[in-house]
């Protein structure tokens, strides 16, 4: 059945609804038949070739929308340490320490609900210089861009050379109110049509564990197909003390249940970048390696406040799979 469906998929066929929640369902003794459908599906796309990102916070805490599971809301308690934007050269030094590391793509993001003029201008002058210097990806996450003034700033930051925009929808629709009251479901999807609209690769995941439900997961996963999404962060969510999340989610995913939702991911989405991102470490636990089998993208070395198992094991991960990081230049 999962070798049939794996054939199907590179045949062109789109993974149902009903599909997506057998695949969420099915019994613990077909565990290895869907890796084994979803790393056909990565193989045919990506052989074994793995994307690793770094990521820049490059503007840290007092943000002030009241994302429940964020210790970089000015709502969180104190959980957090702060900085404002970086300036140019600071990222400049960064995407260069990232490129040494072994990423190839330098991920810019800041805790804002929406970028300042300023900062964009910033990173437009310091993606200017990384791309002479270095040739890296770079990719910004600059907040919510509505409106004519977002949509002027995608441009302005679209023309200095960025190659991608990051915005997470990050839950289902309905449940959304229950983890953000300060902006809407909405407005991230306006964001991202007005980034594909500016010609950036779209980049938006989300963070399993507020809450959803496995229809909601699945709907996601075909949601991230339908908006034409390049590439698609997983993250498990991580209980950060001081949060309103922090007291409801102690309990972690099954790493079984964790390596299904990326297989997922894959399947729904055969083409796209699939990155197993924050919280691997802690949900995949021992079976962290397996998660490269349906993805084919890592963040290196960390996430925005939270510490990964760092670059040199992540490298290590990588190498002991047989598997080839992209060169970052």
């Amino acid at each position: 059945m999962w070798k049939e469906l794996a054939q199907r998929i590179l045949s062109g066929y789109d993974l149902t609804h009903d599909d997506a929640l057998t695949i969420l369902r099915a019994p613990d003794t077909e565990h290895l038949q869907i890796l084994d459908a979803a790393w056909t599906v990565r193989r045919q796309y990506f052989g074994n070739l793995v994307k690793a990102n770094v990521l820049s916070n490059a503007k840290r805490g007092l943000c002030s929308e009241d994302c429940h599971y964020c210790g970089q809301s000015q709502h969180a308690q104190d959980v957090s340490a702060k900085h404002g934007f970086l300036t140019k050269e600071e990222l400049v030094r960064q995407a260069k320490e990232a490129q040494e590391t072994g990423g190839s793509r330098f991920c810019v993001t800041m805790a804002v609900r929406s970028a300042s003029w300023s900062a964009v201008e910033t990173l437009a002058d310091a993606t200017k210089q990384i791309k002479a210097e270095l040739g890296m990806e770079v990719c910004a996450c600059m907040g919510l861009m509505t409106g004519d003034t977002g949509k002027a700033k995608l441009k302005f930051l679209k023309d200095a050379g960025v190659d991608a925009y990051n915005h997470n929808l990050n839950t289902h629709e309905e449940i959304y109110p229950q983890i953000c009251s300060t902006h809407t479901y909405q407005d991230r999807l306006e964001t991202l049509h007005n980034a594909q609209q500016a010609g950036f690769s779209l980049c938006s995941g989300l963070i399993i564990g507020m809450g959803e439900s496995d229809e909601q997961i699945a709907e996601l996963a075909l949601t991230f197909r339908r908006e034409k999404v390049d590439s698609i962060p997983v993250n498990f969510l991580i209980a950060v003390e001081g949060t309103k999340l922090a007291q409801r989610t102690k309990m972690e995913l099954r790493p079984w249940k964790a390596l299904r939702y990326l297989c997922l991911f894959r399947l729904a989405n055969p083409s796209a970048e699939i990155r197993a991102s924050a919280g691997r470490e802690l949900h995949l636990r021992s079976l962290q390696n397996l998660a490269l089998f349906p993805a084919n993208s890592i963040f290196l070395d960390g996430y925005l406040t939270q510490p990964g198992q760092g670059a040199e094991k992540d490298l290590a991960m990588i190498n002991d799979l047989e598997m080839e990081v992209i060169a970052g230049h």
